[in-house]
């Protein structure tokens, strides 16, 4: 039996319920991680809001939902995959010390899981709630997006409980956001004997790692960032293959299409070089203006807190981008995210909890 009516939260129990959820590591890609994480979250859901919750599998990891009955009115979003691979836990265990919770995952985005949960067992009454956590939101949610889709269109308002941003603040925009890979083809020969006879695919990747980080309008909001880069095979042979991994974050539809447009037209140097060009801006950009009237109402509940823009992306810009009123940045206050240092602010966690169930309300109201 749940007992609602006239609960609070408790942080104990929260930093309880979080060490357990961090302590079941859940990298990205990992599906046997990924499995162990979700049953560990659909327990939590159980123990804590009563019902049933339902795991979904899908070809990049397990996803949870939980629905309190009666007519969809709002979605609860989040993700239980990290960035961190297997082992992490080892050197950086759990711990909760001066105020601080730190562990994989703490911040992004396990705790803000954990404030949403005990935040919904404060309700008397959960009905046109539904909760979603899904398990590829760090690899670009491909998979996941058409069920988040789904629920968004479903329920009408979306509170996501990423972290928040800076000084425990909403997040009302964020940019589109995408990842490219640039393959070049070259022709290989001996570096020594004939390097004339070859095509060098990585000197032809030099100037096209130019040509992409040109693209970036700094005084827009759009960058255009290469990351990764690969090349050759041994020391003494003209390259005939290289790679460009290209990081896209954009302000706008138009900023969208400008950087798709020049990317796909990338054009070769050198005489025999080939080009082709994968990705998209697979996040669209999220406008303040989907926000509505949900940060007025979250500062009736916690005055002082405002929406802000920030460059990363989530989940939130699907929703938005559906024309769904979306809120997100409800989780944990704390930074850091996918670093060593990443760390929640334990003493944010009970006002963040109350905050979702008084989003909650207000919506159904």
């Amino acid at each position: 039996m749940i007992e609602r009516e006239g609960t609070d939260v408790d942080v104990d129990v929260m930093l309880q319920d979080l060490r357990t959820l961090v302590e079941v590591e859940s990298p990205s890609r990992d599906l046997v991680a990924l499995r162990r994480s979700a049953e560990a979250v659909a327990a939590l859901v159980e123990r804590r809001l009563g019902g049933r919750a339902t795991l979904v599998d899908g070809p990049a990891g397990t996803h949870v939902r939980w629905a309190g009955g009666g007519e969809p009115r709002v979605l609860v979003l989040g993700h239980h995959d990290t960035v961190f691979p297997l082992g992490t836990l080892e050197h950086r265990p759990f711990r909760v010390e001066g105020g601080r919770a730190t562990g994989p995952g703490v911040y992004d985005m396990l705790g803000g899981l954990v404030q949403a949960i005990h935040g919904l067992a404060t309700l008397a009454d959960p009905s046109g709630v539904e909760l979603l956590v899904t398990a590829d939101e760090e690899v670009g949610s491909h998979h996941s997006r058409p069920l988040i889709e789904e629920r968004a269109r479903a329920c009408g308002t979306v509170l996501v409980f990423e972290g928040a941003a800076e000084g425990g603040h909403l997040k009302v925009a964020r940019k589109g956001c995408g990842t490219f890979e640039v393959a070049v083809r070259g022709l290989a020969s001996h570096a020594g004997l004939e390097p004339e006879a070859g095509v060098n695919a990585l000197v032809e990747a030099a100037h096209q790692v130019l040509a992409i980080a040109s693209l970036s309008r700094p005084e827009a909001g759009t960058t255009v960032t290469p990351t990764v880069a690969a090349a050759g095979t041994t020391d003494n042979v003209v390259p005939a293959e290289a790679t460009i991994v290209v990081d896209v974050r954009v302000p706008s539809a138009a900023e969208k299409d400008r950087v798709e447009a020049a990317l796909t037209n990338l054009t070769p140097r050198l005489a025999g070089a080939e080009i082709t060009v994968t990705g998209s801006v697979n996040r669209p950009p999220m406008q303040e203006e989907m926000a509505s009237g949900l940060p007025a109402q979250a500062r009736r509940s916690l005055p002082g807190v405002e929406g802000v823009a920030v460059g990363g992306g989530s989940d939130g810009n699907f929703t938005a981008a559906l024309g769904v009123p979306t809120l997100d940045g409800l989780g944990a206050v704390g930074g850091g995210a996918h670093a060593d240092h990443e760390y929640l602010v334990v003493g944010s966690m009970a006002e963040r909890a109350r905050l979702a169930a008084a989003m909650v309300r207000a919506i159904r109201s």
